[in-house]
């Protein structure tokens, strides 16, 4: 998926912009996401962190769900920020959640180097994606 590079540019300011809003006690590691809906708006979120691990939030899921509790049913893109030399793609249980609103998503990983960022079809990063049969 071709997308606009001011959009791009956008995208990956917001997901910066979100890493440091993160709740990171435990791992000291704050992520960013910024999803870009149908609509064109692009949501923010950051992974929210607690002691009981299980509960924790990553970024890319609570930008999806933020955008789904704003109206979108489909997203078009998401853009992963991680504070690293190298970029970071989204963990199987964020990809699994990017399929079932966006199974044609572009996905954007970026992070503090200048020429590490890295794009993939979601179709690339889980090629066996969990259906309900219909």
């Amino acid at each position: 998926m071709e997308l606009p590079d001011s959009t791009l540019a956008a995208m990956k300011r917001l997901a910066r912009d979100a890493a440091t809003r993160a709740h990171a006690p435990y791992s000291a590691f704050p992520v960013g996401a910024a999803v870009l809906g149908e609509s064109g708006t692009i949501h923010v979120g950051a992974n929210v962190e607690n002691a009981s691990y299980g509960l924790s939030m990553c970024a890319e899921r609570s930008a999806i769900f933020r955008a789904v509790a704003e109206g979108e049913r489909r997203i078009r893109a998401v853009c992963l920020y991680t504070p690293t030399p190298a970029a970071f793609t989204p963990c199987g249980g964020c990809r699994q959640v990017i399929h079932e609103f966006g199974p044609d998503a572009l996905i954007l990983c970026c992070c503090d180097a200048e020429n590490a960022e890295r794009r993939y079809a979601l179709s690339e990063l889980l090629p066996e994606a969990f259906r309900l049969a219909k």
